[in-house]
């Protein structure tokens, strides 16, 4: 019996899309794949009035939440700090009646700046991605919410020049197809350190 698809929400947070060469070209992929919802956080809030009843209801009718963004000063875009701070709140996320979100997924998409042996305890980020990244997973645990590796490109800035964005982009949408027809081992997926090359046993069946 095939195994029912997902839906996946994506929360895109970039405060200077024109100088994007990464980020933008994926936001435009995830927008045109079925089961995929694609929300740009800074155009549709642009003085930061959240409708939180709109976004709380987004999450309600999905599996699995990404949050894509390029990594600024180790943390979101602020547009994305100010989204948790109000749709993820007291009774809905958390607390005794705050169940909501019980069983759904989190994943960041993100871009870092840095090369990736930089982000290692030898490294000057000092830290891995994923420790980097510790606040949202810890959010992602008291909400109820298993909470996948980041995905992520390195070096972003020079990604342009070298020729990886073809190859991250692809990997982008693959990941996103099999999130959608539910072929992610979502285990898996959680005790990865990052989803950065996309290992092979990721995969339950080839696309």
């Amino acid at each position: 019996m095939p195994q029912q698809n997902q839906k996946v929400l994506v929360l895109f947070a970039h405060p200077s899309q024109d100088r994007s060469e990464i980020n933008r070209p994926m936001f435009k992929l995830a927008s045109n794949i079925e089961g995929v919802t694609a929300v740009d956080l800074y155009r549709e809030y642009p003085t930061f009035r959240i409708n939180v009843d709109k976004e709380q209801q987004r999450l309600l009718e999905h599996d699995i939440v990404i949050m894509q963004f390029p990594l600024y000063w180790y943390s979101t875009p602020a547009i994305l700090k100010e989204w948790q701070d109000l749709v993820l709140e007291y009774g809905f996320a958390y607390g005794h009646d705050g169940k909501m979100l019980h069983g759904k997924s989190l994943l960041c998409a993100i871009t870092a700046g840095g090369a990736e042996n930089a982000y290692c305890d030898k490294g000057y980020n000092h830290f891995t991605i994923r420790e980097l990244l510790h606040p949202l997973e810890q959010t992602a645990s008291l909400i109820g919410m298993r909470y996948l590796a980041p995905f992520a490109l390195f070096a972003s800035r020079t990604a342009a020049e070298e020729q990886r964005v073809g190859v991250h982009l692809n990997n982008w949408k693959k990941l996103l197809v099999n999130l959608v027809e539910n072929k992610v081992d979502l285990e898996l997926a959680s005790r990865l350190d990052k989803l950065t090359q996309l290992p092979n046993n990721l995969f339950k069946e080839a696309l």
